[in-house]
């Protein structure tokens, strides 16, 4: 953008000060938006993990605006009073079923939101995280998620937040069938019936979709078919072509597969929140610190820019997680951290970085992802 200044008695050579103040808002305006797109999830299946009130103080120290929990745990809700960071506040998969009843929903509500309203900065409640009726450790909850979905925000509204927070459900991409070509992004056809009604009711209420991305599992799974440097940002020129789009990356592959899906199920509206992705360091095939910190450095610039299908629109993201956790299974499972539980870095990851990298994707890939923290 060209800023020019006829001011008289100013020198041509020089800015003049309305534009010099101009110049420092839109250039502020632009670094707190993007700034503001990446935050981390805070798992707590650790039994060596730091107090809350110093997790906290880590997140601010490391100017990480943002922070995803699953569940509503009253110590952390408690500790992000006035801190300024903006919260995805989870209902727990076992809460479903109760909250499908709209008195505990109200209830639920009154207690882990409205409670700590406006101290507390909720952005999302995401009702349910990964549920799928195709898989067998999920597949009784998914009749419950719709309605405890429908109860929460119903609560939402009626303690009239409907327009500060949002309510939404994470799904992984296990529930899409067909990803190759991007643009040719399909959901299954045995999860239509649980899904369609849920995009339905997203766009009703015009809240997005949160959505669980996991490049590395899907190249753990196929690293015949998908190159390292295409699943970690790292390829020099473009993989896959999708008509006009050219793809450099497997995340934006996966992402734009996912809206192609939406928009066959009639939610072509919906953004999508990327609610988790991250990198192990250690524990299972290609987990190791130097993928793990390419990928999420990498990941941190990436999402300012948007997708080939949505160029030039920030991607809201959530890394996961903000520490290693000793009591998840498998092992690989267990180091996803950014931090090591003794709060020492284990990235040197920057969540103010100005520098803004140009960087497409796609590619002929299963989506495979199987990360959660539920």
């Amino acid at each position: 953008m060209a800023i020019s200044s006829s001011t008289s008695g100013t020198s041509s050579s020089l800015p003049s000060r309305t534009t010099v103040m101009l110049l420092l808002f839109f250039f502020t305006a632009s670094v707190g938006i993007t700034d503001a797109q990446v935050g981390v999830c805070y798992g707590m299946q650790g039994n060596n993990l730091p107090p809350v009130s110093e997790v906290i103080a880590l997140y601010k120290k490391s100017n990480i605006t943002r922070m995803r929990i699953y569940d509503p745990n009253q110590a952390v809700l408690e500790a992000l009073r006035g801190s300024n960071i903006e919260l995805i506040l989870g209902v727990p998969n076992s809460d479903l079923q109760s909250l499908t009843n709209p008195s505990n929903a109200k209830s639920w509500v009154q207690k882990n939101v409205r409670g700590f309203w406006s101290s507390v900065r909720f952005r999302y409640i995401a009702v349910g995280n990964e549920i799928s009726p195709v898989n067998r450790g999920t597949a009784w909850l998914a009749q419950f998620v719709l309605p405890a979905m429908r109860n929460i925000h119903d609560a939402i509204r009626s303690a009239g937040l409907q327009d500060q927070i949002k309510v939404s459900t994470a799904i992984d991409l296990t529930l899409v069938g067909n990803s190759y070509p991007p643009s040719a992004g399909a959901f299954r056809d045995d999860v239509r019936s649980y899904l369609n009604p849920i995009i339905r009711f997203l766009s009703s209420i015009r809240s997005p979709l949160l959505a669980n991305i996991y490049p590395y599992f899907t190249y753990a799974g196929n690293p015949r078919d998908i190159s390292l440097p295409y699943a970690l940002f790292t390829s020099p020129s473009v993989v896959v072509w999708d008509g006009q789009r050219g793809y450099k990356n497997l995340f934006d592959a996966t992402l734009d597969a996912l809206y192609s899906a939406l928009e066959r199920a009639s939610g072509g509206s919906l953004e999508v929140v990327v609610s988790e992705s991250g990198w192990p360091s250690a524990g299972a095939f290609a987990a190791t610190f130097d993928n793990g910190r390419t990928y999420l450095s990498n990941l941190i610039q990436h999402v300012k820019r948007g997708t080939p299908k949505r160029p030039k629109r920030a991607i809201e993201t959530y890394l996961f997680a903000m520490f290693d956790e000793n009591k998840k299974q498998p092992e690989v499972e267990k180091h996803f951290g950014l931090f090591f539980p003794n709060k020492w870095q284990k990235y040197n990851l920057n969540f103010s970085a100005e520098k803004n990298w140009d960087i497409s994707t796609e590619h002929n890939a299963t989506i495979l992802f199987l990360k959660s923290d539920m």
